[in-house]
């Protein structure tokens, strides 16, 4: 059965989680690329205060980059890097989690 395409702007208000299940934020806004017509961040607020403990402030959210999406449903699933992010084992350099106001 061919579901129909959706809008972009459907994923606005869908929570993000990574691959290990754990909670990291709910999507407040899309960052595009207009000129290659692609998602190139997600925005999210509603943070998992736990992972982001002394990193963000509660007024603040994050830009995740979309190649760090593993799969679009009812959720989001994110590589589980954004839980290595705290620790700094992260293979992706921490400064590409951007904070965003």
């Amino acid at each position: 059965m061919n579901a129909a395409p959706e809008e972009i702007t459907a994923l606005v208000g869908r929570e993000v989680y990574s691959s290990n299940g754990v909670f990291v934020g709910e999507i407040e806004d899309i960052q595009l690329d207009l000129d290659a017509r692609s998602v190139t961040g997600l925005a999210l607020a509603e943070l998992n205060h736990e992972l982001f403990a002394g990193e963000v402030d509660g007024s603040t959210g994050v830009v995740v980059p979309y190649r760090w999406v593993r799969a679009v449903g009812d959720v989001v699933l994110i590589n589980d890097v954004i839980e290595r992010y705290d620790t700094g084992d992260s293979e992706e350099e921490p400064s590409e989690l951007a904070e965003s106001t």
